[in-house]
């Protein structure tokens, strides 16, 4: 069965509702019921929310779980080359078959009732999950959470909030109270919640949210901690410390990621919380496009010589004042000049996003981002580079990026190899990603 199959089924699922989002749970419910309630059937799940680190936090919770030796399923979004990777069951990426399947399943109780890419495709998941073994379910959240598909779950067996910052306003508020308030939706009474490193005003609707619901909860910096120490992770709480290997991804607020995943797995305990396996977890971690280093392609190919070239998929200012201190702490370690390639979309903080490597950047290259309608063009993230007080010019592509690089590169021979970050955009991070890794 080719993979054309679920591609076409998928375009057909796009067409069901005016709107790509539509924030709302009466129509997955509706066909949650038509399927037979599988989100009534699942292991036990573990709900992650927040503006940034959710992907990074499931996918060090799905590594400890399965140094363990636990069968984990996962859902994430969006995808970076295909589909298949949003649905992970007990271990493996769904099969091409099987997400046909469902996918048709889904489509057929649908009966051509109007209802969300993100809907529809969220069912088929939770079908899938229902009727294959596992131990645990770790949910990411699509966007926001008291109105999100995912939050169909009447009682998870432990939800995380992870850093708020603003990103989707036109959906979730314009506020960080606002935002945090959607986010801290998926907070069930008395279950356990682990809250992130958060600003004064999320914080206050994230802990006002679990006390009105006695939703036990812990917070980074309060009831856990975590840091780098000589070279290592050390991490504790009230069940005592942890000298752990830093984990295999990098940056600062990796740690702090890799802290919420320990501090939810020990807040459950039992076989959830072997120090063997969150160790193994730490080294073992994968998630491609979170500060990836790239070592083969085109891309490569046209860089300069022993330059690094990076991808991270950050796209909010939060997340790149985050990016923007691992590249400085790069910078300690080996001086290399940072050039950016950057493609957006027009919904998105360009200004914010990119005022963030002010002083760190020698110069950006700005991209649009093929395919995508709402890519923001490269001569107006040229100009939101310029306003951002970044020196700038725009390119046709990545590869045209990579080759304006690579000639400023000759025109300063004395410089050390530059270090290159591609960002801005998964959009942008998984077409690299398609042909360069």
């Amino acid at each position: 069965m080719s993979r054309a199959g679920s591609d076409a089924i998928l375009d057909r699922l796009l067409k069901l509702h005016p709107k790509r989002i539509d924030l709302a749970l009466d129509r997955i419910l509706q066909l949650l019921g038509a399927l037979g309630h599988p989100e009534k059937r699942l292991p036990p799940v573990i709900h992650v929310a927040g503006t940034n680190g959710k992907g990074s936090v499931c996918a060090f919770v799905r590594s400890m779980l399965e140094a363990g030796g636990r069968r984990v399923h996962v859902y994430t979004s969006p995808h970076l080359v295909r589909f298949h990777e949003r649905i992970r069951v007990a271990g493996n990426l769904i099969s091409e078959a099987e997400l046909m399947g469902l996918l048709l399943e889904c489509e057929q109780a649908n009966e051509g009732r109007p209802i969300t890419f993100f809907e529809i495709t969220t069912a088929a998941a939770l079908l899938a999950f229902a009727r294959r073994p596992g131990d645990a379910l770790v949910m990411e959240v699509g966007l926001g959470g008291t109105y999100d598909a995912t939050n169909v779950i009447a009682r998870p067996r432990l939800t995380v909030v992870t850093p708020v910052g603003l990103d989707h306003a036109e959906f979730l508020g314009n506020s960080l109270a606002d935002i945090a308030a959607e986010k801290a939706g998926i907070i069930k009474p008395g279950v356990p919640v682990i809250v992130g490193p958060q600003d004064d005003a999320p914080r206050d609707v994230i802990l006002r949210r679990a006390d009105a619901l006695g939703a036990p909860a812990s917070m980074f910096g309060q009831d856990f901690f975590a840091h780098q120490e000589h070279g290592r992770m050390v991490y504790q709480d009230h069940d005592g410390l942890l000298d752990l290997p830093l984990p295999r991804l990098i940056g600062r607020h990796q740690i702090e990621n890799a802290a919420l995943a320990i501090a939810g797995l020990r807040r459950v305990g039992g076989v959830w919380a072997k120090d063997g396996a969150i160790e193994q977890g730490l080294k073992t971690v994968e998630w491609p496009a979170r500060l990836q280093r790239l070592s083969r392609g085109p891309l490569i190919d046209a860089a300069p010589d022993g330059a690094e070239v990076w991808l991270d998929g950050g796209h909010n200012p939060h997340g790149a004042v985050a990016v923007a201190r691992a590249m400085a702490d790069f910078e300690e370690r080996a001086q290399k000049p940072l050039y950016l390639i950057c493609g957006m979309l027009k919904t998105k903080d360009a200004v914010g996003f990119l005022s963030a490597f002010r002083g760190l950047a020698r110069h950006i290259v700005t991209v649009d981002i093929p395919g995508e309608e709402a890519s923001l063009g490269a001569g107006a993230l040229y100009d939101c580079a310029r306003t951002a007080g970044l020196d700038a010019a725009p390119a046709e592509d990545v590869e045209d990026a990579m080759m304006q690089i690579a000639a400023r590169a000759r025109i300063e021979p004395r410089d050390a190899p530059p270090r290159i970050l591609i960002c801005g955009s998964l959009y942008l991070a998984g077409q690299v990603l398609a042909e360069n890794g």
